[in-house]
């Protein structure tokens, strides 16, 4: 260590926004710092603010700069808001990965069922595992989730230890691994911890969490007591959630039936790495409807109103394996995401018509988050004791939240940051000192466009105002050798006076075209651009809105 060196952090994603995790640690001085990352996640498009967009994921460009100097990237654990976006950007790190067993499983089961991804080498840590990575310690540490083996980072550097949450709750009783590690946590804080940043996703509500077994035992009381088919959706990746409903269904004299691809391939990585061992082989969805409606659950995916989810298809009477009827029931045993609640609510709303029981965390505790609330959240600060707060993983309202809870409970700096901020931990007093390159990139179809390229811009536009083509043959001479030919597209046949909006388009068109001087009627682009303002122009005087214009002149 040299009196020049310092350790500094960076938030590439998930600072402001909930997915898209994505965060850097620097270690040296001035610009010859060595870098390890932490996760690379995913966030979802779709909608009206990003049609067409399958997946948003964070902007490496400045991992790409230190490329040489970056040691290597750790996942906390395999959510896909955690580790989503490596398929699509590793090729462009080959960096190598750290991850726990299941996680490390559960990326290759992903990686292999999706068409052309490239061979990803992963090294496994084992549960509690030390790497050494450059100037680095970093000390995985058992954090309870909703999914298995999720880890925080004890990040270890010459100038001070560094607790980095990853996603966490305090729950006694997990069902599938280790509860979240007090005692090492406890050891940190007598150790020193320099600086904690902390998921924030719960941070405005109070009180704590629910353990999972406790949504277990509710579960296992409903199914007992239905009548006839029962079917539950949660998240593919909860695997607690899934050994509580296999069980539940177990003593009931039930048999569980899979039905979901996401959901199958979860649970072959479970049994693999042993969190379901145990529990009795499920069926598949052929087999639904050989079983009694008193003797079967059926657990299927879809809980977020996935369209091609099979609960959507259920809900749609579609699918070609699984139906429902009058007397069956539904758990949503899963809490909507924000931006889902529409979808969500069409297939609620497709079960209720078939005559379907609907049974979501409203009526029963069928569901807890994976996230601490504020009494967790003061135990961990309480037991760690860190000299920095840095709330990350949250909109700014719980940022906020959890950086005046840091304060109340003296913790001497808490630092707020947004996405590409550079904040220097040590030496000196904590703060922001500079910015590195962040952004946003869209996964569309096989292909990743920048967020700034207007590919997403015009769809939206397109998506409220249509497009109208103008097609124009011209001669050398800047004659029109035929009449324009016009095609609209979202945009409405006919103006208030039921006068057609195509016909008004080719007179304008050829008008223009018309009254252009002769000698800038022999330039094609000249005149695509009189033609393109006066028909969007017209078009708008008789519609109110103002459409894409796209015109080619062909020069016979």
């Amino acid at each position: 260590m040299t009196k020049a060196d310092e350790l500094v952090y960076a938030p590439l994603g998930g600072v402001g926004e909930i997915g898209m995790n994505l965060s850097v640690y620097g270690y040296g001085s001035g610009r010859k710092k060595s870098w390890i990352a932490v996760d690379l996640g995913v966030s979802f498009g779709g909608g009206e603010d990003l049609p067409g967009v399958d997946l948003v994921m964070p902007d490496i460009r400045f991992l790409l700069e230190e490329r040489k100097n970056l040691h290597g990237l750790i996942l906390t654990h395999g959510h896909e808001d955690h580790f989503g976006a490596i398929i699509d950007l590793w090729p462009r790190l080959k960096v190598p990965i750290y991850a726990t067993p299941f996680t490390a499983a559960l990326f290759e089961a992903k990686r292999q069922a999706e068409p052309g991804a490239p061979e990803i080498p992963v090294r496994v840590v084992p549960l509690g595992g030390t790497i050494q990575l450059g100037p680095f310690t970093v000390e995985l540490c058992s954090m309870s989730h909703s999914i298995p083996e999720s880890n925080a980072l004890i990040i270890g550097t010459p100038l001070g230890k560094v607790l980095h949450t990853g996603d966490w709750k305090l729950d006694p009783t997990p069902v599938v691994g280790p509860a979240t590690d007090e005692a090492r946590l406890r050891r940190l804080g007598q150790e020193g911890c320099l600086a904690l940043i902390g998921d924030s996703t719960n941070a405005v509500r109070d009180g704590r969490s629910p353990s999972e077994s406790e949504v277990g035992a509710t579960l296992a009381k409903l199914i007992a007591a239905a009548p006839q088919r029962v079917a539950i959706t949660t998240f593919a990746s909860h695997v607690a959630r899934i050994r509580s409903i296999a069980l539940a269904a177990r003593d009931c004299g039930r048999e569980v039936v899979l039905v979901g691809r996401a959901m199958e391939r979860v649970v072959q990585v479970a049994r693999e790495t042993g969190h379901l061992d145990g529990v009795p082989e499920f069926r598949s969805a052929s087999t639904y409807g050989y079983f009694p409606r008193d003797k079967v659950v059926a657990l299927c995916t879809g809980s977020q109103g996935e369209p091609r989810a099979a609960l959507a298809r259920i809900a749609s009477d579609s699918h070609p394996e699984i139906g429902l009827a009058k007397g069956d029931q539904v758990i949503f045993s899963s809490r909507t995401i924000p931006g889902n609640e529409k979808a969500v609510n069409k297939i609620i709303n497709g079960l209720v018509a078939q005559g379907v029981e609907v049974i979501t965390e409203r009526d029963h505790l069928v569901h807890v988050s994976g996230h601490p609330r504020r009494d967790e959240l003061r135990d961990l600060i309480g037991w760690v004791k860190p000299r920095i707060m840095i709330p990350v993983h949250g909109e700014p309202l719980h940022l906020a939240a959890h950086a005046k809870l840091a304060r109340s409970l003296g913790v001497p700096e808490v630092v707020g940051c947004r996405n590409g901020d550079l904040v220097r931990l040590a030496p000196g007093p904590a703060g922001i000192v500079d910015e590195v390159p962040q952004g946003r990139l869209y996964k569309d179809g096989w292909l990743i466009v920048e967020a700034e390229a207007r590919t997403v811009a015009d769809r939206r536009r397109l998506g409220f105002v249509g497009v109208v083509s103008v097609a124009l043959a011209l001669d050398e001479t800047g004659t029109l050798c035929a009449d324009p030919e016009v095609e609209l597209i979202g945009i409405p046949e006919a103006d208030a006076r039921g006068k057609s909006l195509a016909a008004q388009a080719v007179q304008t068109a050829a008008e223009t075209v018309e009254h252009l001087p002769r000698a800038r009627r022999r330039d094609p682009d000249t005149v695509a651009e009189a033609v393109r303002r006066a028909v969007r122009g017209g078009i708008a005087a008789a519609w109110g809105k103002k459409p894409l214009c796209l015109v080619h002149v062909l020069t016979v």
